[in-house]
């Protein structure tokens, strides 16, 4: 993913008030990053574009370490995956449709 343009900030803050009415299609219960948690991520990026994922029981620093961590498991080469914004035990994350993106980013 180094290789990989990243959002500018205003993209960060367009795709953050695109993702204010969502709910959280995710969860990350007490076992951690599992590989079905991985699966989930990926199931949902093929409906959407943009999706909220919650850790329950994890604290503000775990969350991080868990967007990292889930970030590099889900890197692939047709299409990038970023991490838009962790606030508490919510991540937002955004992989643009690689044939036709649905959100125009500005």
């Amino acid at each position: 993913m180094s290789d990989t343009p990243s959002l500018s900030s205003k993209q960060r803050a367009y795709l953050r008030g695109a993702s204010h009415d969502l709910d959280p299609v995710v969860r990350i219960g007490d076992s951690g990053l599992t590989n079905a948690v991985v699966t989930a991520v990926k199931e949902a990026f093929n409906t959407r574009e943009l999706l909220k994922v919650k850790t329950l029981g994890a604290s503000p620093n775990e969350v991080h370490a868990l967007s990292d961590d889930l970030l590099a498991r889900l890197d692939t080469d047709e299409s990038p995956v970023h991490v838009v914004q962790v606030i508490g035990s919510i991540m937002i994350l955004y992989r643009p449709f690689p044939e036709k993106p649905e959100l125009e980013l500005p």
